[in-house]
């Protein structure tokens, strides 16, 4: 099944109404078990119950949209020995599925890298991943340059 992507946008956060940063707000209130119900959310976020189920489907972290997708990340790695493996063994160990690899040739000490991941099955949310990664020895730049 293909999913109309039309009138879909990443848009940060300091452009968004009050409203709506108040449902996101609400909603990680919730997800995080700092909340048990959505009474509690709304009253702790200071909305309106009516403004949170207005929004509440339509808004959505960027971590929380990249559960259960296909992520492409691109890296700029150190041109050492087991830096790729080190990489690849954090997004085992997160239960991230690789897909793809393709690296470039190095160039001045560093080579460039895309890996696509699957993150349905990931243990932690998907910001702990990129952390992990990121704080690998010899990762110099990492980006997330898309997602199906």
């Amino acid at each position: 099944m293909k999913i109309d992507m039309t009138g879909v946008y990443l848009v940060h956060e300091e452009i968004l109404p009050k409203a709506i940063k108040k449902t996101i707000l609400a909603k990680e209130l919730i997800n995080r078990g700092e909340v048990r119900t959505v009474n509690e959310a709304v009253v702790k976020a200071n909305l309106s119950r009516s403004a949170y189920y207005k929004y509440k489907d339509y808004v959505y972290s960027f971590f929380e949209a990249t559960r259960d997708k296909i992520v492409t990340l691109a890296l700029l790695i150190s041109h050492r020995s087991g830096t790729l493996q080190a990489v690849l063994k954090v997004i085992a160990e997160e239960g991230g599925n690789v897909m793809t690899i393709n690296q470039g040739i190095p160039a001045r000490g560093a080579a460039t890298v895309h890996i696509s991941l699957e993150t349905a099955k990931l243990y932690n949310d998907f910001q702990t991943l990129l952390e992990r990664v990121d704080a690998v020895d010899g990762v110099q730049k990492l980006e997330v340059i898309g997602q199906a």
